[in-house]
């Protein structure tokens, strides 16, 4: 199966990329959650490089987990710890093809969708 994983984060409040939000993503199988990997968006709120790609493209059930709290706190947003941890569970079929998973965050909420 060949394609790619890849996400960015855009700070709905400063109209900017948010960059240093750490996430990790999982892969959800029998009941576990097992880390696949660990990174920290850019100052273009994107990673250097997509978190899976071709043969890691394996189909099953994701997860994403961001750390919107620690982002809200270096930048003093939110103070208030609304949003701490984000989690966006999705499915990657065998069809390949790129699935592109962005986060549009705000310290009182957020969005997503699979974007292209």
């Amino acid at each position: 199966m060949s394609g790619r994983l890849t996400t960015h984060v855009l700070d709905l409040v400063q109209g900017i990329p948010a960059s240093g939000v750490f996430l990790q993503l999982r892969r959800l199988e029998n009941g576990e959650s097992l880390l696949l990997r660990e990174a920290v968006t850019n100052e273009d709120g994107r990673l250097v490089a997509p978190l899976l790609e071709d043969a890691e493209m394996k189909p099953g059930e994701y997860e994403l987990l961001f750390h919107a709290g620690d982002y809200f706190r270096k930048k003093d947003q939110g103070t208030s710890g609304f949003l701490d941890l984000i989690p966006i569970r999705f499915h990657i079929g065998g069809e390949g093809g790129h699935y592109h998973v962005p986060l549009l965050l705000a310290p009182g909420g957020y969005s997503t969708y699979r974007g292209s």
